[in-house]
């Protein structure tokens, strides 16, 4: 059995313990009353940990238990509490050796069982690729994290160690890891507050994928290191007496930014090493919130400080749970310094971010700090549960929570939202409520009417104005920053999408089986969709609508002895389609190397009229399809013997028709503002709609212009005019 496999890995208690045993007990702080019985549980992972790895190595040819050592190690530095550590002894044992769950159930709890299995890689399963194997650990790694938060504390201990010990692995394997660990775990850790980690991991990342810059930059700052201890104590040294005659007992200190931030501000400021100022910041630690502020009085009066660069985020906490008063003042030599003033509370939690809530577990402020800051992750699992498993899509999602820096915005009544950097109205919406974020139909920015695609600012007061009618359209995903807004935006575009479908194939099936007599077939269709390699009859609706089944094809498998001779009726044209036809018919037609009447098709995708600069593309029993120029879906160039010169068939004198879609704040005159414009240009309007709902006004005009270039400068003249929001060509 198992059990007793596990019970001889046991050696017995020994007087004297191993050297990096004892690493990992000194950091541990046991409780009084029981630290026997604990200490008893983690010598006996220790030892099985030790047992069940035995005849295994790492890659640097020491014993693999080692970096379960150090992982343990790494835990109880951060002040894990004692299921974590002993779960980090045993996080390979259930992937790499004999060893199940079960057994770690028996043997310890569930609890590190669990922990354990949340850490464990997936195995077993066959993958289409590198990245869908990646993309599935992280779900399975998320998806833990949602039960329990140690998970991931776990899985940064080892990716940590791991990153340390890289340099065994091959070149081509350590830039695999290298790149995962920077664009995944480092953000990741940033997410969580962790900013030591988060710091050690970028550098380590350096390191291994820059080794040349790094070792350059590690030259340069040794060589100046004197030099800036020198200008760091020359600074500090009046702020230590003003605070000493303040009574204020503080810890003040200057530190060397990381390498990886040296490197990112040399590489965004375009600067050499020498032009970069900035290379260390002062940090203050003191022991209350009220001293904080008292002690960034005196920053203020002895150095001046630089307005803009001013963050009080105790007042407004980040989302990972950061706390910390930021200021940037002028010292000697005209230097700019970054003075950091917080408490020791809030500089532990800065340090290991959501691991401080081991440390403060008992104070209930530590517990709604965790809850608070663990929402965007909620969210991310709800987005991840909810979603088809796409790695690419999963990973894109993940990203974005991940890299983006953050503001903070209110709504009418206070309560802070803080969201990613450039975010939009309907992020702020859907951060708000799912509901509000579908139905958002405009917005009040700081009291007054503001367009959709406004990038909201630190500070903004935003108001949502919603609407039963309004639903998301495609072009709020090139608006919002937030990985929930993208996601629900993009499952509601695919249901609509798939209802407007299936109305649709519904609709032509029923057309095309009264004009043939086979109107009872619908019956067979919804008792028997199977025939058809479904099994849900609103599949094949919209198969029908998409193109990938007729109706005729439908027949025959119902009745194969149906004749060929069939042909659907046309749909009725939509208005859009009238429009187009219209257009296009001020126009001969299109003349194709210079001999009209050749079978053409226009490309619905891009829908060009005359005026606008057109290709044609020769697709194979279709003739040859039209498009704009500039249409993203032409096809490939590399079938570049498929294209062919075309133009438009008109007069010189020939005037085109154009629609124009205008969405602005409803106000008065603004009509007459634009027809003023289009009537300066000399430009007929052949019909003008327009419509006002929730303080916006939608107007839908139809003109005549000579070119595009006259349309163009319409276009200029219409956006200059006050209140309008958006234009666009349709």
């Amino acid at each position: 059995m198992v059990i007793s496999k596990l019970n001889s890995y046991l050696s017995g208690k020994s007087n004297k313990f191993p050297s990096d045993f004892n690493k990992i007990i000194k950091e541990i702080n046991f409780d009084s009353v029981d630290k026997d019985s604990q200490l008893d549980l983690l010598w006996k992972a220790y030892n099985i940990g030790t047992n069940a790895h035995k005849d295994q190595l790492r890659k640097s040819g020491k014993p693999y238990f080692s970096h379960c050592v150090e992982v343990a190690h790494t835990l109880a530095k951060w002040k894990m509490d004692l299921d974590t550590i002993t779960a980090g002894l045993l996080h390979d044992t259930i992937e790499d050796t004999a060893i199940t769950k079960q057994d770690i159930v028996e043997t310890f709890n569930e609890d590190i069982a669990a922990l354990v299995e949340g850490v464990s890689k997936l195995s077993g399963i066959k993958f289409n690729s590198r990245q869908a194997k990646q993309a599935e650990n992280f779900m399975k790694m998320f998806l833990s994290v949602a039960k329990d938060l140690r998970v991931i504390i776990i899985k940064f201990a080892d990716r940590l160690h791991n990153m340390h010990t890289i340099s065994y692995l091959p070149k081509i394997k350590q830039r695999r890891i290298a790149i995962e660990t920077r664009d995944v775990f480092a953000p990741l850790a940033h997410r969580l507050g962790m900013n030591q980690l988060k710091i050690e991991l970028e550098d380590l990342v350096f390191k291994t994928i820059n080794p040349d810059e790094y070792r350059d930059i590690d030259k340069k700052l040794k060589v100046t290191r004197k030099q800036r201890e020198k200008y760091i104590n020359k600074f500090i040294k009046p702020i230590q007496e003003e605070v000493e005659n303040s009574k204020i007992d503080i810890n003040i200190f200057g530190r060397a930014k990381h390498y990886y931030s040296i490197l990112s501000k040399m590489n965004h400021r375009d600067k050499s090493f020498d032009e970069i100022f900035d290379l260390f910041a002062i940090r203050i630690i003191v022991a209350k919130i009220e001293e904080c502020y008292a002690v960034l009085g005196i920053v203020h009066q002895l150095y001046t400080p630089l307005q803009d660069r001013f963050k009080d985020y105790i007042a407004t906490p980040k989302s990972n749970g950061y706390r910390s008063i930021h200021t940037t003042v002028f010292g000697e030599e005209g230097k700019m310094v970054e003075v950091q003033i917080r408490t020791e509370e809030m500089n532990q939690t800065a340090e290991i971010g959501v691991a401080a809530h081991w440390i403060y577990k008992e104070q209930k402020s530590g517990v709604s700090n965790l809850d608070q800051r663990m929402s965007w992750l909620r969210d991310l699992v709800e987005i991840l549960q909810s979603e088809e498993k796409d790695p690419d899509e999963f990973l894109k999602l993940l990203k974005i929570d991940l890299f983006e820096d953050e503001i903070f915005v209110f709504s009418p009544k206070g309560d802070v939202s803080q969201l990613p950097t450039g975010s939009s109205p309907i992020d702020f919406a859907f951060d708000v409520h799912t509901q509000v974020g579908l139905h958002c139909s405009g917005a009040k920015i700081n009291g007054k009417i503001a367009p959709l695609n406004t990038k909201l600012k630190n500070g903004d007061s935003i108001e949502i104005i919603t609407s039963d009618n309004q639903l998301p359209n495609d072009a709020w995903l090139k608006l919002v920053k937030t990985a929930k807004a993208k996601s629900h935006i993009k499952r509601c575009i695919k249901k609509k999408q798939l209802d407007q479908s299936i109305k649709l194939g519904k609709e032509i099936i029923e057309k095309g089986l009264r004009k043939f007599g086979k109107i009872s077939l619908l019956k067979n269709i919804k008792s028997n969709p199977e025939l058809l390699g479904h099994n849900n009859e609103d599949l094949i609706y919209s198969d029908v609508a998409d193109g990938q089944l007729t109706v005729h094809d439908i027949i025959q498998k119902y009745f194969p002895d149906t004749p060929e001779e069939y042909q659907d009726r046309k749909s009725p044209e939509s208005l859009t389609q009238k429009f187009l036809n219209k257009a296009r018919g001020i126009a001969k037609g299109v003349t194709v190397d210079g001999v009209s009447n050749t079978l053409i098709a226009f490309a619905k995708c891009c829908s060009p009229i005359p005026g606008d600069e057109i290709i044609g593309y020769i697709t194979r029993g279709r003739g040859v399809t039209i498009h704009i120029c500039s249409c993203p879906n032409i096809p490939s160039l590399s079938n570049e013997n498929r294209f062919i010169d075309v133009e438009w068939d008109v007069s010189s004198k020939t005037l085109f028709i154009v629609r124009l879609k205008i969405v602005c704040e409803d106000r008065k005159n603004i009509v007459r503002d634009i027809t003023e414009v289009i009537s300066n240009f000399s430009m007929n309007i052949q019909s003008i709609d327009m419509k006002a709902k929730d303080g916006l006004g939608y107007c839908t005009l139809i003109l005549e212009t000579r070119d595009t270039k006259q349309l163009l400068r319409v276009k200029k003249k219409i956006k200059e005019i006050p209140n309008v929001i958006n234009l666009e060509r349709i």
